[in-house]
């Protein structure tokens, strides 16, 4: 329901300055722009799909992509696949070149079509999706927002030079297959790695491949090395300590981590989110103790992320430093069993190291732990500089007063990053089991991803980060800290009709109400506010006035004086914005 309330029915490409769309009757219509007045003209017809009423499988909705100036890739959301050649103005409507369908044991499966190219001159690939009839007791991952189904993404090939206007309809050529239990909210094709990445509330293995989980040796499988003179066999040999000590107040838990006291602040990696705690430690050297590695573990019960944080008190003078982890319960006075929640009894994740680890750390060694909770909680109370320097107030002049966590942790929503490479293989570079789930805030508008690369917005307590992908010089991806957008999590968190978020690069986050109930729909801007300024502008401009109905798409062209024009698409008009 969520990717079908976020589907976004324009498609546009940049250069052409063009825009597609498939209207309610099953035509396709072609947009063209010259300067700021748009032109529409009917290319196509599709045939109106007949379902009866006992149908069991729900149809996608049509959708239309260009696959380069002159073609185009367009479905109609039962299961056939269009591809047509655009003819030149004033020449009537564009030919039938080929038609695929989407054949599932024996069956017409409906597909949604989130992105397509050409490899060369004679090949296109396509990548769709559609619901899948796996059961998730046998698809093995994580639990994500997919709320129990299974989708299939699938990138299909076609040979443009096997084409002819007259042949019957063909099964798609399949290229390669990848399930997950979302759909995926971003697909794109990134050639310097010659590979896909696909962004989704989960993450999108090959359903013929296990993927084994790393091996955890048991505490009886851990033997110490013998030195000389030593008997391990000693019964008076040191008991192993747990891998953390922790303790517990009304409103808070406190971990800490020994670690080898070289280790550099750089290589420590921690994350918090709602349930799960991440601690990444690239510790290379030898050690006699074991360096903790947690990916998305599910905590004991819920924290607040944003007054969550760490410390690392290297402790030069001895052999090892303390990682200390300070976690906000979401609901104070709630006593904690243990740290992590258990695992399943018998899984390949369970661990009773880690999950059944008793409260035993002493306060009284906390001293140094709560003089820095102190300055932290008198910064978040007077606004004032708890470090001392000159890092400005602990919360936002905009959030003061009027924060509310639970709120702004639902803003965005949860995504993973997968790649595939073009073959259907695993990069070399990429490990399906350490990814980290982030809150995605917004993705780049579409049309301009070509001339400004592909850019995301991810979450940071209120704040958004923008990140860009460079590929260019590199054997893997690359992703650049661009700018940050400060507290729009907090401003989003107030906008219950929102239905696309989307960044202009270097411009302002744009979010699209969906106008619906005939009220019409706004687009509220944000703008980057530059480094020394203390506040950023924002905007509130009425884009429909409730005569063209609900939001349906939004996507960018080149206006007249060279800048990108924003194209509104309503179920009864279209709408360009120009000067952003």
């Amino acid at each position: 329901m969520q990717s079908r309330i976020t589907h976004n029915h324009l498609s546009i490409d940049s250069e052409t300055n063009q825009a597609v769309y498939v209207d309610s009757n099953y035509r396709i219509i072609l947009t063209e722009f010259n300067g700021d007045t748009p032109s529409f003209r009917v290319v196509y017809e599709m045939p109106v799909p007949i379902q009866s009423e006992a149908a069991t499988i729900h149809r996608e909705y049509p959708s239309a992509r260009f696959l380069g100036p002159t073609l185009v890739m367009a479905s109609d959301g039962d299961g056939d696949l269009y591809v047509l050649s655009l003819p030149l103005q004033n020449q009537g409507q564009s030919p039938r070149i080929g038609t695929f369908i989407l054949a599932v044991d024996g069956q017409t499966t409906p597909f949604k079509i989130h992105y397509c190219h050409r490899i060369n001159p004679t090949t296109a690939v396509a990548v769709i999706s559609s619901k899948s009839k796996a059961s998730t007791t046998t698809f093995d991952s994580k639990k994500h927002a997919g709320g129990g189904s299974v989708f299939d993404v699938r990138a299909i090939r076609i040979n443009l030079f096997s084409l002819r206007p007259d042949s019957p309809s063909k099964e798609m050529d399949i290229l390669w297959h990848r399930q997950g239990e979302d759909v995926p909210i971003l697909v794109q094709y990134v050639a310097n790695l010659d590979g896909h990445m696909l962004v989704g509330g989960s993450t999108y293995p090959d359903p013929n491949v296990v993927i084994p989980p790393p091996y955890e040796p048991s505490p009886e499988e851990i033997a110490p090395i013998p030195r000389a003179n030593e008997n391990p066999e000693k019964s008076d040999s040191p008991i192993k300590p747990p891998p953390y000590s922790w303790t517990q107040t009304s409103d808070s838990i406190t971990i800490a981590i020994p670690l080898p006291s070289s280790t550099s602040k750089d290589i420590v990696k921690v994350s918090f989110s709602p349930k799960t705690l991440t601690v990444h430690v690239d510790y290379r050297a030898s050690t006699s103790i074991p360096i903790p590695r947690y990916s998305a573990k599910e905590l004991w019960a819920t924290i607040s992320p944003s007054s969550s944080f760490w410390t690392w008190d290297r402790e030069a003078e001895h052999a090892y430093g303390v990682l200390s982890l300070h976690m906000e319960k979401q609901h104070e006075g709630t006593r904690w069993m243990q740290v992590f929640a258990s695992s399943p009894s018998g899984g390949s994740n369970a661990n009773s190291d880690e999950d059944d680890v008793p409260e035993t750390l002493d306060p009284s060694e906390l001293w140094q732990i709560r003089e820095s909770l102190e300055k932290y909680t008198s910064s978040l109370r007077d606004g004032g500089d708890g470090s001392g320097l000159g890092l400005g107030s602990g919360v936002p002049s905009l959030a003061s007063g009027e924060i509310d966590e639970e709120v702004d942790m639902t803003v965005g929503r949860q995504a993973y990053l997968t790649w595939v490479s073009s073959d259907g293989s695993t990069p070399t570079w990429f490990d399906l089991r350490e990814q980290i789930p982030f809150q995605l805030l917004a993705t780049s508008l579409p049309g301009l991803e070509e001339h400004n690369g592909m850019s995301v917005v991810v979450k940071n307590n209120l704040d958004g980060l923008v990140f860009t992908l460079n590929s260019m010089d590199a054997a893997k991806p690359i992703w650049n800290h661009a700018s940050t957008y400060s507290a729009v999590a907090f401003v989003l968190a107030s906008k219950r009709d929102t239905r696309f978020t989307h960044l202009v690069p270097s411009k302002a986050i744009a979010a699209f109400e969906s106008g619906s109930g005939n009220r019409g729909g706004n687009v509220y801007i944000y703008r980057p506010a530059g480094k020394k300024d203390i506040w950023a502008k924002q905007t509130i401009l009425k884009v429909d006035d409730g005569q063209g109905g609900s939001l349906l798409g939004v996507g960018a062209v080149t206006g007249k004086d060279g800048d990108a024009m924003i194209v509104c698409l309503f179920e009864g008009e279209l709408v360009t914005i120009n000067g952003i």
